[in-house]
């Protein structure tokens, strides 16, 4: 559903190192967003994704898009280490930042851009696709807030990802540019435990990442998992990795388990093993009974059009900017826990 007519709402689309940048682009798309303008360092990769969006102009330089009066947000899948620092340049230069997850990769970052944020009053958005843009991830949230299970007790949740490893970017292996598979897929997942249990904080209880099977690369970290404790008394634990089978028809099997004082919620985001491909199916189970619900194709991913309207209204509906920042927190503060442990 769209919010805004042809033209209300521009945006511009800048450092495309990440594939999330057609996720971010077409959401904001489908949402009534009209995309003015492009760019990238590789030109073939720029070319690439005007092919796919002709309406977009391709520009030789960052600064123009900084500098285009006519653009009210500036959306980015960069190299991870590079986020913060583009995003506070959008932000001083009065325009609001759609970026990929992980949104930074330090706590340092994190601090300056919060610093921005407060300074400039501009808006610090973050893709974190796997609740934002999964139909089966947003209906649960959906549920919960209606009180399908009553107060959640503990998520659970289970990311593999595929590696894909000849197609994959030098970056992607260098930790001081991804910043520890934690801070990077882990940021999804602990954003998702905030939004389902409405903790406003969280202390980690356990942490750990492994190369397991990448001895050729070092410093990439191929196995992750965490847990923790929100101020509401739920729990938290992931497995985040990307060990995905080639023979799997999806990136990976997600799942999430949501455990409630009323009832509980599994579901299976991307693929229903045997069954379905692609699917995004939802099993809840409470005092009415059990249902199998699909969500594929049934939200209309509602963030895009909430993040749209806060830009134009300047207010808070798509996400918080504490919710955002804490996600990537959380999942940073993690992720030192773990690189502790193995030092």
């Amino acid at each position: 559903m769209t919010v805004v007519s042809s033209g209300e709402f521009r945006f511009a689309v800048a450092h495309l190192d990440h594939p999330h940048i057609f996720g971010q682009t077409s959401g904001l798309i489908g949402a009534g967003g009209t995309l003015e303008y492009a760019y990238d360092e590789d030109p073939q990769r720029l070319d690439g994704f005007c092919r796919l969006h002709p309406g977009a102009r391709p520009v030789r330089s960052f600064d123009e898009i900084l500098d285009a009066e006519d653009i009210q947000l500036v959306v980015s899948a960069a190299v991870p280490s590079e986020r913060a620092e583009i995003g506070m340049r959008v932000l001083r230069s009065g325009k609001d930042y759609f970026t990929d997850k992980a949104p930074v990769t330090t706590l340092d970052q994190l601090e300056a851009v919060r610093r921005c944020v407060e300074e400039t009053g501009g808006k610090y958005f973050v893709y974190y696709a796997e609740r934002l843009h999964n139909d089966a991830a947003w209906h649960a949230g959906e549920l919960i807030e209606e009180g399908a299970v009553g107060r959640v007790l503990q998520v659970l949740n289970l990311a593999p990802h595929r590696l894909a490893k000849p197609t994959r970017p030098r970056w992607f292996f260098e930790k001081r540019r991804y910043g520890g598979i934690l801070t990077d897929l882990g940021s999804h997942q602990v954003e998702q435990f905030l939004a389902y249990s409405g903790c406003q904080s969280a202390e980690i209880n356990f942490a750990r990442v492994e190369n397991f099977g990448h001895p050729d690369e070092p410093q990439f970290e191929d196995f992750g998992e965490l847990s923790m404790t929100g101020d509401t008394g739920a729990s938290f634990y992931t497995r985040v990795d990307w060990y995905t089978p080639e023979g799997l028809p999806s990136w990976g099997d997600g799942r999430t388990f949501i455990v409630g004082s009323e009832g509980s919620l599994e579901l299976r985001k991307t693929i229903d093993p045997s069954r379905q491909s692609p699917a995004s199916k939802l099993y809840l189970s409470n005092h009415e009974g059990e249902r199998e619900i699909d969500c594929l194709g049934a939200t209309g991913f509602p963030f895009f059009q909430r993040l749209i309207v806060d830009v134009l209204e300047r207010s808070e509906s798509a996400m918080t900017q504490r919710h955002a920042f804490l996600a990537a927190e959380l999942s940073m503060l993690g992720q030192a826990f773990a690189d502790l442990r193995r030092s």
